[in-house]
């Protein structure tokens, strides 16, 4: 209300020049010689009608005024904004005061404007409490992966892939055809939640065998020595089965595999591990249960597959340069098949696929298995070792022609491979337990945390040494009921591979192995026994 009579003045100062100087130009009229009289009286009538003119524009000045002080009276009655008692006091008393005058008008009224500098109390009260702002999400890179992590740190998440691309040539009789193959080509997420949260989802869209998600999984760390991890994951039977396909010394795993609980979904099976880390490493264990047939078939008998493990660093805290990446370990697993679902012994083709060389033939009762393992790292140099042993039983399975066998009990199926390889890296980097060499020189692409250049990347040979034994013994059952003949089956086969591994950068590797694959006795009709060559190339890509 205070702008009203500023307002008001401002009209009044600019009308009273204007009349004053009309007064004095008639009283100079009235004073002139009589021959300009004529015209002063016409100057003095046009000068009425101006102010008869301005009287109105007041009038109408006043009339909007009152409306705006009426309207602004309203507001201000109806508005939760708070007045300074000031303010309030000048109102009230130009109101009195226009009401004991007898006019219907305010005193010193002018027209409305906002105020450019209202009061602090005003502003304040006007004004809402700034919201604080959150701190941005941080992204970037770890010198291993992209990630995005929330300001406060308790949760991280990142991508991670890898493509496989191979290509296999073939030399030998009833020898696959030469090919080419997209060998792997899985995409996840991988991350923490708070700092006892771990989580992973990996997805392969070629997958050819068991579900396109192979692993999803949360691991608990209550502490080190007691973690929890729960979902479809690898089963932890052996050291090259938690070995990752990123990080293989050669294109393929080698014969022992075939062995491995859930070899035909990637080694992944729905279940829940117990595990831990000892005294910092020094003592590894596992424990868990899975149901044993991958992630797109149920169980079919009440009975999980149970596995444990064990592995040992003995001189891991200790400052031996010649042992302290020394480590050993084994492990057992236990589990059933049943012969009502069709249930078969493990699949004897190789993993570079040339060959069968064991036939599969119906189960039924307990299978169990053994292991043992070593693993020795001198800076660039490595050798691993790896023995697994494999019993199937036959509990009734019978024969299946007409008349045969009935349901008599068969001797078991039993399985045993070895593998034992070494790599050495020419370029000097140190060889990582289950990781990619820090690559010190690459040729092209982002630099090596630690790197110290250009150069032609790291460059590393091979060699490995593999085999596996499977026997199945055959019985002659010449009774009056039950009469009938299974033959025995008692095969073997064995593979020398060789060859390097290059890696430009520490995101590429390339892969060339020469397999020598020795045939011993055929499991397929028309085959003879002979050595197949085996040339496989893979390029890989990961981030």
């Amino acid at each position: 209300m205070r702008s009203l009579p500023r307002l008001f003045a401002l009209v009044f100062l600019c009308l009273v020049p204007g009349a004053l100087a009309q007064a004095q130009n008639a009283d100079a009229s009235d004073t002139a010689p009589s021959a300009s009289a004529s015209a002063s009286k016409q100057e003095v009538n046009e000068l009425r009608k101006e102010v008869v003119e301005q009287r109105k524009t007041i009038e109408e000045l006043k009339a909007i005024v009152q409306k705006l002080a009426e309207s602004k009276s309203a507001a201000d009655t109806a508005s939760a904004q708070v007045k300074s008692v000031a303010d309030t006091g000048t109102v009230q008393a130009s109101a009195v005061a226009g009401v004991a005058d007898g006019g219907a008008h305010l005193v010193d009224t002018v027209l409305v404007q906002p105020d450019p500098d209202p009061p602090a109390a005003e502003a304040e009260q006007a004004q809402p409490a700034p919201v604080p702002k959150s701190p941005p999400l941080t992204a970037g890179w770890n010198g291993e992966h992209f990630f995005v992590r929330s300001p406060d740190g308790q949760f991280s998440i990142s991508p991670y892939g890898y493509v496989d691309t191979d290509y296999r040539a073939y030399k030998g009789d009833g020898a696959p055809a030469d090919t080419f193959v997209l060998r792997r080509a899985r995409f996840g997420f991988q991350g923490n939640y708070g700092s006892h949260f771990d989580f992973a989802l990996l997805a392969d869209a070629n997958a050819t065998s068991g579900a396109v998600v192979r692993d999803v999984y949360l691991n608990v760390r209550i502490r080190p020595e007691f973690q929890i991890q729960a979902g479809q994951f690898k089963e932890p039977f052996s050291q090259e089965t938690l070995i990752g396909a990123t990080n293989l010394d050669f294109v393929e795993r080698g014969l022992q595999s075939l062995l491995y609980p859930c070899a035909v979904t990637a080694y992944r099976c729905p279940g829940v591990t117990l595990h831990g880390d000892i005294a910092g490493g020094v003592v590894q264990w596992w424990a868990g249960a899975f149901n044993g047939r991958g992630g797109v078939t149920n169980n079919v008998v009440n009975e999980p597959e149970l596995v444990g493990r064990l592995r040992f660093y003995p001189w891991r805290n200790t400052n031996s340069r010649w042992l302290k990446d020394f480590a050993f370990g084994g492990s057992v697993s236990h589990s059933r098949s049943r012969g009502l679902s069709g249930d078969v012994s493990f699949s004897g083709t190789i993993p570079d696929q040339t060959y069968a060389f064991f036939p599969q033939l119906p189960i039924n009762g307990p299978i169990e298995r053994y292991a043992g393992e070593f693993t020795y790292i001198k800076g660039p140099y490595a050798l691993r070792g790896e023995y697994v042993q494999q019993q199937e039983q036959r509990d009734g399975v019978g024969s299946l022609s007409v008349g045969g066998l009935g349901f008599l009990t068969l001797p078991g199926i039993g399985a045993k491979a070895w593998n034992i390889g070494t790599t050495f890296l020419l370029t000097g980097e140190r060889r990582p337990e289950n990781g990619t060499p820090r690559v010190r020189r690459p040729l092209f692409g982002p630099d090596t945390p630690g790197g110290q250049g250009r150069g032609l990347g790291a460059w590393e040979i091979t060699a490995r040494y593999s085999g596996i034994q499977a026997d199945a013994p055959g019985g002659n059952f010449l009774n009056f009921y039950t009469p009938g003949f299974v033959p025995t089956y008692d095969y073997h086969t064995d593979q020398i591979s060789f060859g390097f591994n290059w890696y430009p950068n520490y995101w590429v590797k390339y892969q060339f192995n020469v397999n020598i694959d020795q045939l011993h006795q055929p499991s397929t009709i028309g085959q003879v026994p002979q050595n197949f060559y085996v040339l496989m190339q893979e390029l890989q890509f990961r981030f």
